[in-house]
């Protein structure tokens, strides 16, 4: 039985005070579910820190939103692995649409960045997903299915067992628009079959798919009754801690519905 995951990206929002209170708020209203459901927060790297801290013993751990795939040295403005491993940081997303749509990042990027989260024990969320003009192409499996071939070059089957994919259309990011149920296990589908074919069936079922893009409270329990979505990446609704929890909290319920 897969581990079902709640992941807030709280992207490039608040500051060190706000990020400190909102912490708080989430603790209040998802920290009874943390035995059933891993709860994870993405502050910005300049709350990391803070929000760890202000999450300590809760059971909700902490991720970042980027990484940098080099160890120390003169990389003016990176942030390394066991950076933010020394900053509280258990999870890391690498990969974003946003990343690779704004920032131009490559697949061989996000596959250098997944090696160096894993090499320092971080747990990698490694986000695929197609363009609006992809999916309308009818291309959406072929892009998934290449971004997914792409970011697990080289990693040992042991080590992607314990890796988190996020499927984010980028058409859904932001937008309010959210693919169905049908459409998105259809999709999470299909990258756990690339998994198996990379490696084995017992790593395909090890590792955890979460579906993001426009997720919020009045949707995810269609989307959490698919059998190949493990949880879900939060973007927008993770900024409001009682939204947050009753997203947390339908995807526990689905935990001890399955129990």
């Amino acid at each position: 039985m897969r581990r079902r995951i709640a992941a807030g990206n709280w992207k490039m929002n608040m500051g060190l005070e706000a990020s400190a209170e909102l912490a708080r708020k989430v603790k209040d209203f998802t920290g009874s579910n943390a035995r059933s459901v891993d709860i994870v927060v993405c502050p910005t790297f300049l709350s990391l820190a803070d929000v760890a801290e202000e999450l300590e013993g809760s059971g909700i751990a902490v991720g970042a939103q980027d990484c940098y795939h080099g160890s120390q040295g003169a990389f003016t403005g990176e942030v390394n692995p066991e950076l933010i491993k020394d900053a509280g940081g258990a999870y890391c997303i690498v990969g974003h649409s946003e990343r690779r749509t704004l920032m131009q990042e490559a697949d061989k990027e996000v596959n250098l960045k997944a090696k160096a989260l894993i090499g320092a024990g971080i747990v990698p969320i490694i986000c695929v997903g197609e363009t609006l003009a992809e999916r309308q192409a009818l291309d959406t499996m072929n892009v998934v299915r290449g971004q997914v071939m792409r970011a697990y070059a080289g990693i040992a089957p042991e080590d992607a067992a314990g890796t988190v994919i996020a499927y984010e259309p980028v058409w859904a990011i932001g937008t309010g628009l959210n693919a169905t149920a049908d459409d998105a296990e259809a999709v999470c589908k299909a990258i756990r079959d690339v998994i198996r074919y990379i490696y084995d069936g017992p790593t395909a079922d090890s590792v955890r798919i979460l579906y993001g893009g426009s997720v919020k409270a009045d949707n995810i329990s269609g989307l959490m009754s698919e059998k190949d979505i493990d949880g879900a990446l939060v973007g927008g609704a993770s900024l409001k801690a009682a939204e947050f929890g009753k997203i947390v909290q339908a995807i526990a319920g689905k935990c001890s519905d399955e129990a």
